[in-house]
């Protein structure tokens, strides 16, 4: 039968399985259900969500490698669903962009796709503080011949960002994906604004949190970040925007 993407088994079954074959094949779904997150968020049942799959998901194949490689990581449920760097991918050769900002980067996966759309002359500044995750990545960025559009910065993004504004790059980036620690996730979200051209995507990853935004806790700072941006993005005159239930929540910010 067809392959099953990690990301529609749950983690636990799919990460660190000797046997990943065995994970993922279809009858497993049958036995398991879907994860949560597609569950509560997407409503859909396992087999409808694996058509999804099977009839959408066009993997390049150095893809399909590091997402295998990135499944036996004991923290592979940090990367993007392949279904939503799809979507990302899409977003980019849409609009041509040339100049992408990354902000979290864990293996690489998401990097990597968005690398292989961008032309020959296009860059994605890839912003993280974890080297050991990115190791995983980098040789499968160098196989896939889409190294030297890779600008790997190890330090805090906020960092990064700012030395971006300073050196006069504001409005001159086309596309930014924000997935890293949420606490910080309203900063990212303004200087990436600022980093944006008009007419340039600003991707928010997790923007539904396993559904805990429905009820944040008072000593649950993550989850509380993320509620008060998508709180105030609903009401950013600065933006259009387009909450999607892919994944663990993405929201589209559209610069006007």
């Amino acid at each position: 039968g067809p392959e099953m993407p990690l990301f529609s088994v749950p983690k636990e079954v799919a990460v660190g399985t000797a046997m990943l074959g065995v994970a993922f094949a279809t009858g497993m779904l049958a036995v398991f259900g879907t994860p949560k997150s597609s569950k509560s968020i997407i409503g859909k049942s396992g087999p409808l969500w694996q058509y999804i799959l099977d009839h959408s998901l066009r993997e390049h194949p150095i893809l399909k490698k590091l997402r295998l490689l990135t499944a036996d990581h004991p923290w592979s449920k940090m990367m993007v669903s392949c279904d939503q760097a799809q979507l990302m991918a899409n977003l980019v050769k849409l609009i041509k962009a040339k100049k992408v900002i990354e902000i979290g980067v864990f293996t690489g996966y998401n990097t990597l796709n968005m690398a292989l759309v961008l032309p020959d002359n296009g860059r994605v500044i890839a912003c993280d503080i974890n080297e050991d995750y990115v190791k995983i990545g980098k040789p499968l960025w160098k196989e896939a011949g889409v190294e030297h559009k890779i600008d790997l910065r190890i330090k805090p993004a906020i960092q990064t960002l700012d030395e971006l504004l300073a050196s006069g790059e504001a409005e001159t980036f086309d596309f930014a994906f924000i997935d890293a620690d949420k606490e910080s996730c309203n900063e990212y979200y303004e200087k990436c604004l600022r980093l944006i051209k008009k007419g340039g995507i600003i991707a928010i990853d997790n923007v539904l949190w396993s559904g805990r935004v429905l009820k944040p806790r008072k000593d649950d700072l993550a989850t509380q970040s993320i509620h008060h941006l998508n709180e105030k993005l609903l009401r950013d005159a600065r933006v259009n925007i387009s909450m999607l239930p892919m994944g663990d929540g993405v929201t589209l910010a559209f610069k006007l």
